[in-house]
């Protein structure tokens, strides 16, 4: 089942500077403004080497991947990056505060995991994901031969002996720092060579499901594919994952909202329609979500609707299993049932007349939803997010859930550690 194994990993000297100004969050929830800051704060900053920025006299589009290669090789040589004395399991420890559910804290541990295409059943995804973004990842790896970010993986727990050997695990030279989001973040090196093989025995019969990252993940199948058969472990075979327990008492799921850029038909034909299927009550858009996790905890389906003007609906379903009969195609109960499915199923696709994703903007944050409403956008839908059980049994069924339906939170934060197929040791 999974492998994994400790790595000598990079890590920033002192020398670079404070990891406040060093690491980042992932790539693929940094706009360009971000970008822009986050590099401003140190010319060592890891946005340099994930997200490297095209130049006016590039001949190609594809120099600026050379460039990220550059600066990575440049900053071993200077000493701004220090490779780890010995191989190392790290863990990873974030605290951080939600609304209404107080100060949590999520436990990982970040180690090489072996590349498996999902057909093996040994890393299973539970989205779809966007061609563009994978061909961009592919890019880079080929050009750094490096894994400059983690993603992120979870695997079945139930007693939660994992759990409690990672948060008991002896480490050594912690470092500490708070992200932009005020997650605390602290990352430790296990070296003990027991205590690596315990946690590496723990989970040599587990499966693993992504649940961040999966674009990456598909970008290291390609590029092992590309190497063809070998005799023996080479370096692309694996890729840096952080791994947490299902039993964690930190794992958080949030909800992605959807914000339609346009709607074929007027708002009397819209809610002329929802109002087939739904219960229609008005709600300040200040409280949508409020009313719709308090459906949620009480056994109904809802979602928000938000217009222009702060108006705003909860739609509360009159019938579910009728819903549910609506999703086309040969999908499982579990797929079929999944708010992000009905969603786009049954409200975007046939009730509103949206096709496609063309119209469709994401965001996390409700009120950032509602704003974009204000600024011109036609409507923002807002859900409650799906369970990490919902996951599991999906991903298990050999199912994927629509694009963008998972937000674990806290990301996993970019710049604590990198690993460079160059320094694999088989």
């Amino acid at each position: 089942m999974a492998e994994i194994r400790p790595f000598q990993g990079l890590r920033y000297s002192e020398e670079a500077g404070t990891l406040a100004v060093l690491t980042a969050p992932p790539y693929d929830v940094i706009s360009p403004e971000m970008r822009v800051s986050l590099a401003a704060r140190n010319p060592h900053n890891v946005v340099h080497l994930t997200l490297p920025e095209s130049q006016e006299d590039d001949r190609s589009k594809y120099v600026k991947y050379a460039r990220s290669a550059a600066l990575l090789a440049d900053w071993r040589r200077s000493g701004a990056l220090l490779l780890e004395g010995q191989p190392a399991i790290y863990r990873y420890t974030q605290r951080f505060t939600i609304p209404h559910m107080g100060e949590l804290t999520r436990s990982s541990i970040i180690a090489l995991i072996k590349v498996e295409p999902y057909e093996k059943g040994v890393v299973l995804p539970h989205e779809q994901t966007f061609p563009k973004h994978k061909e961009d990842r592919l890019r880079i790896l080929e050009a750094t031969r490096a894994h400059l970010e983690c993603i992120f993986g979870l695997f079945e727990d139930p007693n939660g002996k994992i759990h409690e050997s990672i948060v008991h695990s002896p480490v050594q030279g912690a470092v500490e720092t708070v992200s932009d989001d005020g997650t605390f973040q602290r990352l430790e090196p296990i070296t003990d060579p027991a205590t690596c093989a315990q946690l590496i025995n723990l989970l040599a019969d587990k499966k693993v499901w992504i649940a961040d990252g999966h674009h990456r993940y598909e970008t290291a199948c390609t590029f092992r594919e590309a190497q063809g058969p070998k005799d023996g472990p080479i370096a692309e075979d694996y890729m840096m994952m952080a791994l947490s327990s299902m039993s964690d008492p930190g794992l958080v799921l949030l909800p992605t909202h959807r914000v339609l850029t346009q709607i074929p038909i007027d708002n009397s034909t819209m809610f002329e329609r929802l109002g087939q299927h739904f219960r229609i009550k008005e709600v300040h858009a200040s409280r949508l979500m409020e009313a719709i996790e308090h459906d949620q905890h009480s056994g109904r389906v809802a979602f928000g609707l938000a217009l222009e003007g702060s108006e705003g609906y909860v739609l509360e379903a009159l019938e579910p299993e009728n819903l549910y009969r609506l999703v086309p195609g040969d999908h499982s109960a579990d797929l079929k049932k999944l708010d992000v499915t009905v969603l786009h199923s049954v409200i975007f696709e046939q009730l509103l007349e949206v096709s496609g994703l063309d119209s469709v903007r994401y965001t996390r944050d409700a009120h950032e939803a509602v704003t974009w409403v204000n600024e011109g956008n036609r409507a923002a839908f807002l859900m409650n997010p799906p369970t990490v059980d919902d996951m599991r049994r999906i991903a298990l069924g050999g199912e994927k859930m629509p694009q963008k339906s998972t937000y674990y939170f806290p990301k996993i934060l970019s710049g604590l550690v990198v690993w460079s197929l160059n320094d694999f040791n088989p």
